[in-house]
């Protein structure tokens, strides 16, 4: 129904006040060298791990470890006490439910640092975990981390060998992530190191009893999976009877590949995982901790720490491209900035551009080094993802030097184009990283051994090279359109891989299908919206669970400032301007807004690994619901 005129222009001033203090909230929140960088935070794993990288380094002597980071140890305890469930265990996503891998995590760390086993808060997540299916349930990587310290079986731990760097470029038919944490962890595996534990340590209590340790085979022989555990069973034979110096060799390359990718970097590929990898790496080559590599590593890993007196925690990585790209778009969109305001910010994003060939090149060797990448460095890894949010800050973000920045996002365009998939999509960072059958491999259950084209990131790419002069009849842009057609879901989403999730998806295929000029009648589109319609709450806002990926559908969450806005950017892209259902997420986004201009979030819209790692980006709450205002503003009846 549509709204009254009075109505209607009510509404339009108050979307324009909501937008002008959204706008001047986040100018406040902007760096004085013009970027944004707000925290970004996920699970407790990132503090167990931290106790257990600290039990690795400093190794207890007897029953009592007291290690010397033992206040950091003290306050890695009280933060994963902090957000134990009621039922005693652990999540992996805001208000979710316990989850095993999380949970025996933060068993061991908690018991390894002195908490007793008979405190209540053990004796129920000891509970908890065996409700779960005991430590045998964990993943992959908890499994292996633990074999480290001889409290899981080496035997049934999944092998990873160093020797695949010597199999030519195998290793970039993984997925940048993947690889960068593998090859340290194969080097630290390879020394099959059995580091101590407290005397008498050990998680007998949580084994669940009666269940077997050993690999799960499938009753059909023939399988990808039965094929990679009989790989896994021939690998563990090579581990103890074959060739010292072909490991040697194997060794040697990975920690040179490894190093070589802390250069112009925050650290080995900029996460957690492969950072604190290398640390361990570098301990079990013998490197001295007083050698510059190993004081470098230890620097840049100990940065994603935060610990300012009152918080305690670790970010996954840096978001600073990230965040100020989506900001800076959103700022420029609303017009309500004055027209200077982001030239800082335009001359910051500039200076971040990749001039380097990183992994990308191995399958793009002719293409020119352009692109951003997510963090404040990370020259090996720049992310397609941040370069088409980068390509649309652009469209606002004017540096001084015009020819300079036209250069640069020529460079960019370019780069974009090529490292488009063969199936018309476009992934985070590489190409045509999709052969599926090492998602089978017995050390692939953190379910992003690929990267895979997605919907979402194929939606922002268009926009961004839309954006930026390429021509809707252009190949690229058909083929992507094609692929977005294909990859609708029967219910008329689309599949969000980096943000929780079909909401996002759908958001983000609709604004790249409007740029590239598709007819908004389409059958297509408009069962794209009616479905956005349909999952609306009834407060008029819109939320989404990471459950979603759990249950491979649509699953409602309490609506939540980011998801409102990309549904209400994702109707306004599909044609629907003045439906009752725009109008309501409006109002929302409008009655949330705190009175400083900003909002408030509290579940995990962001995506690492489905199903493993869920992420909570704090700027997000503030620039999503600024820039679905601004559209909003700027939508043509």
């Amino acid at each position: 129904m549509m709204p009254s005129l009075q109505v209607a222009d009510e509404l339009l001033a108050q979307s324009t006040q909501a937008a002008r203090k959204a706008v001047d909230a986040l100018l406040r929140m902007r760096r004085p060298e013009g970027y944004w960088w707000a925290d970004l935070t996920a699970d407790t794993t990132l503090e167990s791990d931290f106790i257990m990288l600290q039990l690795w380094l400093y190794p207890p002597e007897g029953k009592e470890w007291n290690p010397p980071t033992r206040d950091l140890v003290d306050k890695a305890v009280a933060s994963i006490l902090a957000r134990q469930l009621p039922d005693g265990g652990f999540n992996i996503y805001a208000k979710g439910p316990s989850e095993i891998s999380a949970s025996v995590k933060a068993y061991f760390a908690l018991k390894v640092a002195g908490v007793p086993a008979d405190s209540p808060r053990m004796v129920q997540l000891r509970e908890r975990i065996l409700a779960l299916g005991g430590l045998q349930r964990v993943n992959s990587y908890v499994k292996i981390n633990l074999s480290l310290f001889g409290l899981y079986p080496r035997e049934y731990v999944p092998s990873i060998p160093p020797e695949f760097m010597l199999l030519g470029k195998i290793i970039y038919e993984m997925s940048s992530w993947t690889r960068a944490i593998v090859i340290p962890l194969s080097v630290v595996q390879a020394h099959n190191p059995m580091r101590p534990v407290p005397e008498g340590f050990t998680l007998d209590e949580i084994h669940a009893p009666g269940v077997s340790f050993a690999f799960q085979w499938e009753t059909n022989p023939f399988t990808w999976k039965n094929f990679f555990l009989a790989v896994d069973r021939a690998l563990k034979i090579w581990e103890k009877y074959g060739s010292k110096s072909i490991r040697q060799r194997a060794i040697k390359k990975a920690m040179e590949w490894a190093l070589e990718r802390t250069k112009d970097s925050d650290g080995l590929a900029a996460i957690y995982p492969p950072m604190q990898y290398l640390i361990m790496a570098l301990d079990v080559t013998g490197v001295p901790r007083n050698h510059p590599d190993h004081l470098e590593a230890t620097r840049q890993f100990e940065n994603l720490m935060v610990n300012d007196g009152e918080r305690f925690f670790f970010q996954p990585c840096f978001s600073p491209v990230w965040d100020t790209a989506i900001a800076a778009f959103a700022v420029g969109e609303s017009g309500l900035a004055p027209p200077d305001a982001l030239n800082n910010t335009a001359e910051w994003l500039l200076s971040k551009e990749v001039r380097k060939k990183g992994d990308w090149s191995v399958k793009r060797p002719n293409v020119e080094p352009s692109g951003w990448y997510f963090e404040f460095a990370n020259e090996f890894y720049p992310d397609i993802d941040d370069t088409g949010m980068v390509l649309l800050a652009f469209k606002h973000a004017r540096a001084r030097d015009a020819r300079r920045q036209q250069a640069s996002i020529q460079r960019a365009v370019n780069w974009l184009l090529a490292m488009q998939s063969k199936d018309g999509g476009w992934a985070a960072f590489d190409v045509d990283n999709n052969w599926k059958p090492l998602a089978e491999v017995p050390f692939a259950d953190h379910n992003a051994m690929l990267d895979p084209t997605c919907p979402d990131i194929t939606g922002r790419v268009m926009e961004g090279l839309l954006a930026q002069g390429v021509p809707r009849h252009h190949p690229a842009i058909r083929r992507a359109v094609a692929y977005l057609r294909r990859t609708q879901e029967a219910d008329g989403s689309w599949y969000g891989r980096w943000g929780v999730d079909y909401i996002y998806g759908t958001f983000l295929a609709l604004r790249g299908l409007r740029a590239a000029g598709e007819d908004l009648r389409e059958a297509y589109i408009l069962r794209a919206a009616e479905w956005l319609r349909s999952i609306q709450n009834a407060d008029g806002g819109w939320g989404e669970s990471c459950e979603s990926y759990d249950a491979n559908t649509y699953v409602g969450a309490p609506s939540t400032p980011s998801q409102t806005a990309w549904a209400v950017m994702g109707l306004i892209a599909s044609g629907d301007l003045q439906s009752e259902s725009v109008r309501r997420g409006v109002e929302y986004l409008i009655e949330t807004q705190r009175s400083d201009g900003t909002w408030d979030e509290d579940l995990s819209t962001g995506t690492g690994f489905p199903r493993v790692f869920y992420l909570m980006y704090h700027l997000y709450r503030n620039s999503f619901p600024t820039m679905a205002l601004a559209a909003f503003l700027n939508a043509k009846p």
